[in-house]
């Protein structure tokens, strides 16, 4: 159950950070509301999470798999560009997720 909070909480948090240039540097109320409603959600299941998951390998995950998320999200819906450089450093991210969830497993 604790690697399901932690999916919820990668979810939400990418769900609001997706919103944040919709706030427009946070003038427009829903999308603003939106992205506060979603990074609270984020941090109770977070919190949720790490009373099972090592808190170093659940941020690990958050942050990894959020950024890489991010990163297509952004290519797809927002029109940014993609490069070799941007998807290898990526690509090195969820490297490290992996060895860090390896070394965390032991």
């Amino acid at each position: 159950m604790a690697y399901g909070y932690l999916a919820l909480a990668i979810a939400v948090e990418v769900a609001g950070t997706s919103l944040l240039k919709a706030t427009e540097g946070f003038t427009r109320l829903w999308p603003t509301a939106g992205v506060l409603v979603a990074y609270a959600l984020a941090f109770l299941f977070m919190a949720q999470s790490v009373k099972q998951v090592p808190v170093g390998v659940a941020y690990a995950m958050w942050s990894g798999l959020g950024t890489a998320a991010i990163v297509a999200i952004g290519a797809v819906f927002l029109g940014e560009p993609l490069s070799l450089l941007k998807v290898t450093g990526v690509a090195l991210v969820i490297a490290g997720v992996v060895v860090l969830n390896l070394g965390g497993a032991h």
